[in-house]
């Protein structure tokens, strides 16, 4: 029987086709980078204090700079022995009874008590227009901007496993189609929310297709290349979404509505439907399916375009999974082994979302000057990452670049946070550092939970590892925005920690450099069995070899 790996062979195992295929499927990380970071300028919480009407009528008929409004309507508070302009009270005075003129030195605050914000806030933001400053989502209800995060991630991890079970079940193709409407149409709901109850709804809706759409588009890449290839494309892939960072500060230097920028970074979605007819079906999915005559006309497609031409095995396809059992949860936990994998995956998945976010979002809330120029500049250290792993991957193997990674942003997190902000150079390059290094183990991990399963929960396995990334991607505002409350460093201390635990679990992963996938849960509990297998088979191959030259040399050939 010929196996659809054995026909790519024939048909070429990165050819024309797939590169075609390879170059218009990587757009689709674009958009998804600005689905996922975009709270970085449309939560945007910029220079605030209260607005108080009277005073506000005041300084438009009198013409008062803004030191002079300061003095009225932003009393000095002690922060951790520090005097600070207060973000959330104002003077308790009446202002109508106060007799204020155009003179603010008649006004005596002197023993004026504090009270929190009455009316609403004035914000210093330049024309910049965010969900923030839209719906006054400062002082007791900051968190609330938490939840934009959360919400999306939220529709992530929904989304995620019912997108997998749809396309598993009606086709990857279809569900990449059907998945971009639905993008469209909720990131332009989004755009048009009329309060912040509505954002969030469409915001979890946006969420739910957005992961999805993603994890098709890269199994539909993976099953049209070679085997060969299939690191490297998925490597690649995942490196769009670099690109989506480097691009989105730039969207959203020129839109500076919160609103247009979403419309902005959705419009991508309605154009992918065009890809109805440039994009085939998995014809590895069609042979699974039993729609063996769908599956030829495709091949054969991409055999001509390739330039290559098909042999009779074609007749003779069959998937080796066809007749494979049905996957069950126990299985990824009920033997010692393939638990060990799993709770350490998914630690790692989680790890990786944490800190990934946490560090990007924390460009926004520590950007000194330009967030734009902070944001593009940090985005640009992503780029070395895919470029480490695949010269590592197949020189060292994976466990230790994989620890290694991990161990490197961890430390860089902790080092980050004890830098005084004096020496910024320093402390902005072992950021980077950081950066560089989660970059790493969150591409590494994806493909290393591949090599950890066998065929027969592989897909199962990978779904359930990967929702602890979005369980991540709802943690990690919270803990972002609301430990650094307390001390802007703090998250980074949290960061580091999980990083570094994360690396010393990765040790206790088995190296799969060389190995061929496991095909059954016991290749995962008795690797050595396989291998010696294999040997045997090598050795029994050799032998046949040394047995046939012989004869020829007997012979006279």
């Amino acid at each position: 029987m010929t196996t659809f790996d054995d026909m790519l062979e024939e048909v070429g195992t990165f050819g024309r086709c797939q590169k075609r295929i390879f170059a218009m499927l990587c757009l689709v990380s674009l958009p998804f980078s600005g689905a996922l970071i975009n709270v970085v300028f449309q939560g945007f919480t910029p220079e605030h204090w209260c607005r108080i009407p009277a005073v506000t009528e005041m300084r438009q008929a009198c013409g008062w700079s803004l030191a002079d409004t300061h003095r009225l309507t932003v009393p000095l508070v002690n922060s951790s022995g520090e005097l600070l302009h207060s973000t959330c009270e104002q003077y308790d005075l009446d202002w109508n009874a106060t007799g204020l003129t155009c003179d603010t030195q008649k006004v005596n605050l002197n023993g004026s008590g504090l009270t929190p914000c009455k009316d609403a806030w004035q914000y210093n933001y330049e024309g910049r227009q965010s969900i923030v400053t839209e719906f006054d989502l400062v002082c007791a209800d900051a968190w609330v901007v938490d939840m934009y995060q959360a919400t999306l991630n939220m529709g992530f991890l929904v989304g995620g496993i019912t997108t997998g079970y749809l396309a598993d079940r009606y086709g990857r193709k279809m569900v990449f189609l059907i998945s971009n409407v639905f993008n469209g149409i909720a990131g332009i709901l989004v755009a048009v929310s009329p309060n912040y109850i509505c954002l969030l709804v469409f915001r979890t809706i946006s969420g739910f297709g957005v992961k999805g759409g993603w994890i098709v588009t890269y199994v539909l890449l993976t099953e049209i290349v070679g085997t060969d290839y299939r690191r490297t494309v998925g490597i690649l892939y995942q490196m769009g979404f670099s690109v989506g960072n480097l691009l989105l500060p730039l969207l959203a230097y020129y839109i500076s509505d919160w609103r247009w920028l979403n419309v902005a970074i959705t419009a991508p979605y309605f154009l992918f439907l065009s890809y109805y007819w440039f994009v085939p079906e998995s014809p590895r999915w069609l042979f699974f399916q039993k729609r063996s005559a769908e599956a030829v006309k495709i091949t054969e497609a991409m055999a001509k375009e390739n330039k290559k031409k098909l042999s009779a095995k074609i007749e003779t396809l069959t998937d080796d999974d066809a007749d494979s059992p049905t996957a069950s949860f126990k299985d990824l936990i009920r033997t010692p082994n393939m638990r060990k994998h799993t709770l350490i995956l998914m630690f790692c998945w989680f790890t990786s979302a944490v800190v990934y976010q946490g560090l990007i979002m924390r460009v926004g809330i520590v950007a000194d000057g330009n967030v734009y120029i902070d944001f593009l500049i940090s985005g640009l250290v992503e780029f070395p990452a895919a470029f480490l792993i695949i010269f590592t991957i197949e020189r060292i193997g994976r466990r230790l670049p994989f620890a290694t990674a991990n161990i490197v942003a961890g430390a860089s997190c902790i080092i980050t946070a004890f830098i005084p902000d004096s020496i910024l150079w320093l402390k902005t390059a072992v950021a980077c550092i950081g950066r560089l290094g989660i970059t790493m183990a969150f591409e590494m991990v994806v493909f290393v939970n591949i090599e950890l399963y066998p065929t027969s929960v592989r897909n199962l396995g990978v779904s359930v590892c990967s929702t602890m990334c979005d369980v991540g991607g709802i943690v990690s505002p919270f803990m972002l925005y609301r430990l650094s409350a307390v001390w802007l460093e703090l998250p980074l201390i949290i960061f580091g920690t999980v990083a570094l635990i994360a690396g010393g679990l990765v040790l206790f992963l088995p190296e799969t450099r060389g190995l061929p996938l496991p095909e059954t849960i016991d290749d995962i509990e008795f690797p050595g069995r396989k291998e010696d297998v294999l040997k045997n088979q090598r050795l029994k191959n050799l032998l046949q070899s040394d047995r046939s030259n012989d004869g020829k040399e007997s012979t006279g050939v």
